[in-house]
């Protein structure tokens, strides 16, 4: 029972962040989401240590598991418009395709990156 109040407590924290980004979105009149704002800040908050990741990780790790059901609606939606499914549609899975298998592949190669550079570092700290 403990576990399943902490993913709560800790899906909250990760929709105050929404709502603090949608907030400054609507302050500020940014032409931008405000979703992605709340990411950003998120983002922001844990690569400065300001919050620990162990604060979201199973909120964010049970949100995870379940969002491939947030994209069912859209997909489903699609059948609404057959002309998607077109030329021009053929054309918009195409770069869909192509643009997730380059995020993939450049995500993957940054995570490489990074791990290595922090081995080295690692090695560095070990031998001085």
């Amino acid at each position: 029972m403990k576990k399943y109040v902490r993913i709560v407590l800790q899906i909250c924290i990760l929709y105050l962040f929404s709502l603090l980004g949608s907030f400054i979105v609507q302050i500020l009149h940014i032409k931008f989401p405000g979703s992605i704002v709340g990411l950003l800040l998120l983002l922001g908050c844990l690569h400065l240590k300001i919050i620990p990741v162990n604060i979201i990780k199973d909120g964010a790790g049970f949100l995870l598991g379940l969002l491939a059901l947030f994209f069912v609606p859209s997909t489903v939606g699609v059948i609404n418009y057959p002309e998607l499914l077109s030329l021009n549609g053929i054309l918009l899975v195409f770069s869909v395709i192509i643009s997730t298998l380059l995020t993939i592949i450049l995500t993957g190669r940054i995570c490489q990156y990074l791990e290595n550079r922090k081995l080295g570092e690692e090695d560095a700290n070990d031998r001085g």
